[in-house]
């Protein structure tokens, strides 16, 4: 039986669980953090990593999502070769790109391409928990401000999923610049007069949640999110108050206008095409 801890670093957790949720959790058996039961693998992996018993949606690499939200075979990767370097020598960050790569199978934290949703071609991209905890550094930020260039000049509409504990400290303001430079091209894509469709997944939070994830024409979100931009106990030390319960979890965030649904995951793929077939795409 194996327990998830607290990752000592927000944004990068740990190698371990990024192995686990890479082959889907790989104990025979795992305990849900929200309801304390144990389940199987079989299970859990079967219900898209969602608890059968209370509902707690697990985290999901991003080929988990990109194989269960694109049509079989449909998916084209983008800019796979671009891959973060440590342009600014910050101590340590090398080793620490060469850790997420390896224990997240990924070369950075994000996957981009084209698609077909429910026979409906589309621009996708998936951001990855476990490089990084979904920083947001240059390559991120290249790769997505590209795909958005890319569906504004072949009229695609865009469907993303974000994941992020904010912008990459160890690229310092390059990092930081990727909120506006691909703001940007979301506004570009939006006058084009093509659809901009985000779900925001747990957790969404710093520079990711003050630009791009927050500028959709569409914002929906999974159950229990956490969404925000600073976290719960760094608001309460900065405001020296206790926060509501729930305060910033997708409940919260909707109540206050500021997602347009919550959706659980099974039911992702069904929702996205039919917004993508309201807005006249096919």
């Amino acid at each position: 039986m194996i327990k998830f801890r607290k990752p000592k670093n927000f944004l990068e957790g740990s190698r371990k669980l990024a192995n686990a949720a890479q082959k889907g959790l790989t104990d025979d058996l795992v305990v849900c953090p929200k309801c304390k039961k144990s389940l199987e693998n079989s299970d859990l992996i079967g219900r898209l990593n969602v608890c059968i018993y209370c509902g707690h949606h697990f985290r999901q690499t991003a080929r988990q999502r990109l194989n269960f939200i694109c049509d079989d075979g449909s998916l084209t990767e983008l800019y796979a070769d671009l891959q973060s370097e440590n342009i600014l020598d910050f101590p340590e960050y090398d080793k620490k790109l060469a850790n997420a790569k390896l224990g997240s199978k990924e070369v950075d934290a994000v996957i981009c391409g084209t698609c077909e949703i429910n026979g409906v071609k589309s621009a996708i991209f998936a951001m990855e928990p476990y490089f990084m905890m979904g920083s947001m550094g240059v390559v991120v930020g290249e790769k997505i401000t590209s795909l958005f260039e890319q569906a504004t000049a072949e009229r695609l509409p865009i469907v993303g999923f974000t994941v992020s504990g904010g912008a990459r400290m160890q690229e310092g303001i390059l990092s930081l610049m990727q909120m506006a430079k691909i703001s940007g091209a979301v506004k570009r894509h939006s006058d084009s007069g093509q659809l901009y469709l985000c779900v925001l997944t747990d957790p969404t939070t710093g520079g990711v949640t003050a630009s791009f994830a927050m500028q959709a024409d569409v914002t929906i979100a999974e159950p229990n999110a956490l969404i925000g931009f600073a976290g719960p106990r760094v608001i309460e030390q900065t405001i020296r108050k206790r926060l509501p319960d729930g305060f910033q979890e997708a409940s919260f965030i909707l109540e206050k206008g500021f997602v347009d649904d919550i959706v659980e995951r099974k039911d992702l793929k069904d929702y996205i095409g039919r917004i993508l077939r309201l807005h006249n795409y096919a």
